[in-house]
């Protein structure tokens, strides 16, 4: 195990997954001292269905109540949230909705020093729980450091009218951290940064125990989205005590990254990670025929076809992946791989054809 530099480690406070878990919202909010005023960050499908009844509650209780509709999670829109943020009386930000909303409010809530409680409608990636939020127009489509949700309220009700091909994103995602964890080993062993052990194993249990379950997953029952919602959380616990993404985060992101800056209309974050998951096993020379037997369980994508991707788009990702974060160390190496390499990967995995 590497020394590591300092690093802060920031964790959740409270942690509610089940049924019916956002009628506590307001208890939860009092209980944290949070009485007076409350800044809502959701989206235009989502509002009618949660959030306006939410605001409604704060209102009853005679909350400040001010909210912000968002649908992309680039930096202007966070910009734009945080200069409304700083006009408005606010103890607290909600973040309630799928990635996006909560990546936008998670960030703009740590810009301006406020704390957020993550409120997930959908659980399609390991963001509602993270300190790590991926923002859209920098140099690169990648991930960057926020302040960790103080509170998760993560209701079943609620996610389970999302679309399942979400929750099958979700556990793409998580899966990955199989190929992300053996990265970070990769990169301690060449680089001689630190790897710590007890994040690592947290992530790399999140990932089998997804691939256990695979079967209890694809019924879309409470007791699989349980599973699944634990895990997310987990693999968001495991980022905040590492101080960074490496045990969640290896060149199975960065091909869904480089994914994101050559395709037009990219596939869900998950779906990517996931086939990307397969792709990087293979050239670890690890299992990967059960990544994407798992994956094919649970009805996620393991082919650029079902990702609506052409197959060109698959070959050009794996050769500019190694570029998304050049300073981490992955299996793909400084320079990459050679063309002959990302086929070779990509047709004997059955991504492409």
């Amino acid at each position: 195990m590497g020394l590591a530099p300092q690093h802060y480690m920031q964790l959740p406070r409270e942690i509610l997954i089940g049924s019916g878990v956002l009628a506590q919202l307001i208890t939860v909010c009092k209980s944290l001292g949070f009485r007076s005023s409350i800044f809502i960050v959701t989206g235009p499908h989502v509002y009618p269905l949660i959030a306006k009844e939410v605001i409604e509650r704060f209102t009853v209780e005679e909350y400040q109540v001010n909210h912000f509709f968002v649908n992309t999670s680039n930096m202007q829109t966070m910009k734009t949230v945080s200069e409304y943020l700083k006009q408005c009386p606010c103890e607290v930000v909600l973040g309630i909705g799928g990635g996006t909303v909560i990546d936008v409010a998670k960030l703009s809530a740590s810009r301006i020093d406020k704390p957020f409680i993550s409120i997930p409608t959908a659980a399609s990636h390991d963001g509602i729980a993270s300190s790590r939020a991926s923002i859209k127009g920098l140099d690169k489509p990648t991930s960057i450091s926020t302040t960790a949700p103080l509170a998760i309220l993560a209701d079943i009700d609620v996610i389970r009218k999302s679309p399942y091909k979400l929750t099958a994103a979700g556990c793409g995602d998580i899966i990955s951290k199989y190929t992300a964890v053996h990265d970070w080993e990769l990169g301690h062993r060449h680089t001689q940064e630190y790897y710590g052990e007890y994040s690592a194993n947290l992530a790399l249990m999140s990932a089998r125990l997804i691939m256990k379950n695979a079967r209890t997953i694809a019924k879309n029952t409470e007791t699989g989205l349980r599973i699944v919602l634990e895990a997310l959380i987990s693999c968001g616990v495991a980022m905040s005590i590492a101080g960074s993404s490496r045990p969640c985060s290896g060149a199975e992101h960065m091909f869904s990254h480089a994914l994101d800056t050559i395709v037009e209309s990219p596939s869900l974050h998950g779906e990517q990670c996931g086939v990307g998951a397969i792709l990087i096993a293979y050239l670890q020379h690890r299992n990967w025929e059960k990544i994407r037997a798992k994956l094919q369980i649970i009805g996620a994508p393991v082919t650029a076809q079902e990702m609506g991707i052409k197959d060109r788009y698959i070959i050009e990702a794996l050769l500019q992946a190694h570029t998304i974060r050049p300073r981490r160390f992955t299996i793909l190496g400084h320079d990459g791989l050679t063309r002959k390499t990302a086929i070779e990967a990509a047709t004997t995995t059955g991504v492409t054809h």
